[in-house]
């Protein structure tokens, strides 16, 4: 690898601050460049189980790090809406120094997208989301904005004093399509993908890494035209087996990830039990191999 692969960390937002507050120091002194929770209100097979807020959970790992970049892996406009959104954001660029990472998706349609009402189709999603990121951009660029879309209206919005960050906070944007791709492109500091998604018992780990290939392709082929493509992000354990299964693994996918052009690698932190169950050895073991 010709230069050094930053790695992060995505922490569920599952246990009380009490528990908690030690894995988010824990990931800084473990070496990690950046650490995430997911922005939703229940996921997945976890639906049942405790789910904390996202923005309170941030601000609370800002004051206790110094060092760690730190985000949402992803906001949507599932549920958010651009300008108290833009609020949060300011106020956790505030808190961390300006360490804080905006990712952000279209959203999707999990056991939480309809909470606030009926889900909508995915090319509304699509257009929503080409509405929303512009807005948040502007919203965080300037002192005051006025915009009336399709989705969203700003009237005299104010974000003052604006982020310590500059030129603002930046976005790392999720795309796996080529409309949402020349969003990332177009106001993306970073791309992010959790590589291609495959049905239940069809896949395997060489068919992911192949269709990784193609994506990462396509994301050059929508990007270069628009500007300089972006760092690139990639989610490891969108790949069918969990990246903190052995050492080895963990090592190869950071690796292969840096041979096709990934600047970032970001794995989830271990489990007990169910999805991304795992041991903190091995990965203490794994990011030692890899010099943290």
């Amino acid at each position: 690898m010709s230069t050094r692969t930053r790695l992060g960390v995505v922490i569920l937002p599952q246990q009380r601050w009490s528990q908690s507050r030690a894995l988010w120091q824990r990931a800084e002194e473990y070496g990690f460049d950046h650490a995430w929770t997911y922005d939703h209100l229940a996921w997945r097979s976890l639906a049942d189980e405790p789910w904390f807020a996202t923005v309170p959970l941030l601000a609370a790992a800002a004051a206790v790090t110094e060092r760690i970049g730190l985000g949402t892996w992803v906001a949507s406009p599932n549920f958010r809406h651009p300008v108290p959104f833009a609020k949060d954001v300011m106020g956790l660029d505030d808190i961390s120094g300006g360490r804080f990472l905006l990712g952000l998706g279209a959203g999707g349609t999990g056991v939480d997208a309809s909470v606030l009402g009926e889900a909508p189709t995915r090319g509304e999603r699509t257009r929503r989301f080409e509405e929303f990121v512009p807005l948040l951009d502007a919203l965080l660029s300037q002192p005051v904005t006025e915009h009336q879309g399709e989705f969203y209206t700003a009237h005299q919005a104010r974000m003052i004093p604006g982020t310590l960050a500059r030129p603002r906070t930046p976005f790392v944007v999720a795309a796996n399509g080529p409309r949402a791709m020349a969003v990332a492109a177009r106001y993306g500091q970073g791309w992010a993908t959790f590589g291609p998604a495959f049905a239940a018992g069809e896949g395997d780990q060489e068919a992911w890494w192949a269709g990784l290939a193609e994506l990462v392709e396509q994301f050059r082929e929508v990007a270069e035209p628009i500007g300089p493509v972006p760092p690139m992000y990639l989610s490891l354990d969108g790949a069918p087996r969990y990246s903190l299964e052995s050492p080895e693994l963990l090592v190869e996918g950071v690796q292969r990830a840096a041979e096709l052009g990934f600047s970032d690698v970001v794995v989830h932190w271990p489990r007990e039990h169910g999805i991304y169950a795992g041991s903190e050895d091995v990965m203490a073991e794994a990011l030692s191999r890899l010099g943290r």
